[in-house]
């Protein structure tokens, strides 16, 4: 049997995201997310689908903050431990703080989950309660369940307005007053949230991540206003894996179709190892010549080793390993060379894919026929 010479070996790993690349949507904690996911083995392509706009100078947070300094609420509820330092960092600038904190003292402090805590602590402050599942829905609940007729409830806003929440303790009789930390506006500089868009819409990325409802919602915005939308919502509801740190994280999504998978604690490490989970199991592991194949989203895991495919490389590798062992014709895998491939090419593609892989005996030669995967014999369907 006549065999190729074996591409130069790579590092076999253990990573669970080797051959992956992931984008990453945050404006916040990018860094962070990006080293874990690197950290995975994963390629990743960040990119800020918003920015944080604080209203330090915003008159509407001035005049609200001098509201409850001189009349406290009755309940405060703290939503992100980012906007409730805002919130106090804003007022010592125009020298309002100590009233506010003062006023808040007499307040009863609700915080939606351990950071909002912690900032209430770090004010001198002590809350009365947090809900467990860090979720706005059952802090809401919580209150509707205490009762809030007749009493004035400062809700601090993280980002965006909550109209739901908002809503439902004004229907309950409560005298709502709405708190706008900061907001949340396209970046400064939107190459990289394209350069991203455009990667996401040709196949070049395998798993978005957000960690915020806003970044969400900024990234389709984006893609409107660049007339990638239809295509962007195909990639997302196609091959492309939506991550999300919760739920209210990936209501904007939902609200497209989009299919959102989250881990159960909103917390980046939680959403990072339930990624190594739900990715890699999208993807085939077969037994070929002896072979443990494992297919990724830019690379095949050839017992336990990386072999980086060029995009060519990988549709070729990709339409074999979808009929495993069944043999496909030149017409068909001449379909993922491109338009101006011609017959020829085809072998060409394949001496190349047997190369790129190690082992020439991966992808058989059937005479007259076409090529197949060489799947062992346990794993013929």
């Amino acid at each position: 049997m006549n065999t190729l010479p074996h591409a130069p070996p790579a590092p076999a790993t253990t990573a669970p995201l080797a051959g992956f690349t992931v984008g990453v949507t945050a404006a916040r904690r990018a860094e962070e997310l990006s080293a874990l996911l690197r950290r995975k083995g994963a390629q990743v392509i960040a990119a800020p689908a918003l920015r944080i706009v604080p209203l330090s100078d915003d008159q509407r947070l001035a005049s609200v903050s001098d509201q409850l300094a001189h009349r406290p609420a009755d309940i405060v509820v703290a939503t992100t431990g980012i906007g409730f330092r805002g919130w106090v960092e804003a007022c010592d600038t125009w020298g309002t703080a100590q009233a506010l904190l003062e006023g808040m003292r007499s307040s009863r402090l609700l915080a939606r989950g351990p950071k909002a805590k912690g900032a209430i602590r770090a004010a001198g402050l002590t809350e009365e309660w947090s809900p467990p599942s860090e979720s706005s829905a059952e802090v809401l609940d919580h209150l509707l369940a205490q009762g809030v007729r007749g009493l004035r409830v400062a809700v601090q806003l993280h980002g965006e307005p909550l109209p739901d929440f908002t809503a439902a303790l004004r229907l309950a009789g409560a005298d709502v007053v709405e708190v706008p930390v900061y907001r949340w506006t396209q970046p400064e500089d939107t190459a990289p949230l394209d350069r991203l868009i455009e990667a996401l819409t040709t196949g070049g990325v395998d798993a978005l991540t957000f960690t915020s409802a806003p970044a969400a919602a900024g990234l389709l915005t984006r893609a409107h206003t660049t007339g990638h939308h239809g295509a962007l919502l195909q990639a997302l509801r196609g091959d492309v894996l939506a991550m999300c740190v919760g739920p209210v994280t990936a209501r904007p999504l939902i609200a497209h179709d989009i299919p959102t998978v989250w881990p159960e604690r909103a917390r980046i490490g939680a959403q990072v190892r339930k990624l190594t989970e739900e990715l890699p199991a999208r993807f085939p592991t077969l037994s070929v010549a002896g072979h443990r194949l494992r297919l990724r989203g830019h690379a095949v895991l050839v017992d336990g080793t990386v072999h980086t495919l060029s995009p060519t490389l990988m549709r070729l590798m990709r339409a074999l390993a979808h009929k495993p062992g069944q043999v496909l014709d030149r017409a068909r895998l001449l379909t993922c060379l491109g338009e101006d491939a011609d017959a020829h090419a085809v072998e060409t593609a394949v001496a190349r894919l047997r190369t790129a892989l190690g082992d020439a005996r991966i992808v058989q030669t059937v005479v007259k026929r076409g090529y197949r995967l060489a799947l062992d014999t346990t794993d013929q369907p």
